[in-house]
């Protein structure tokens, strides 16, 4: 059992768009992730995916629906199968709840993509 200070891991990297691995309860992981600017549209055909801002403002965009804007404390989940691109309006500071296996660019790959993610201490 690991205790995680998100301030500390948060601390710890600088890149955008590249998910660390904070831990993995039940087949689940749970990412820490900062974002700046749009990301790529993708889903992800087998998983949901949770959104939490820690910091920041992130607008979630859907091809069919309107966007959903996040502010900090907020959350949302976006249903597996359904497209979306993140879009970080300043630096955004994020918790990501999926299953282990999950890529982040889902359906797509980019530069973006993956796929050996680092454990943040």
């Amino acid at each position: 059992m690991e205790k995680v200070n998100l301030a500390s891991a948060f601390a710890s990297f600088d890149e955008h768009w590249s998910p660390r691995l904070a831990a993995e309860p039940n087949g689940q992981a749970v990412k820490l992730a900062k974002a700046d600017g749009e990301f790529v549209w993708h889903h992800h055909e087998d998983a949901d995916e949770l959104f939490l801002v820690v910091s920041g403002r992130l607008r979630i965009e859907f091809r069919d629906d309107p966007p959903v804007v996040l502010e900090e404390g907020e959350l949302i989940v976006v249903p597996r199968g359904v497209e979306h691109r993140p879009v970080a309006e300043t630096e955004t500071e994020m918790l990501l709840f999926e299953p282990s296996d999950t890529r982040n660019t889902g359906n797509v790959e980019s530069a973006e993509t993956q796929t050996d993610l680092e454990r943040v201490e």
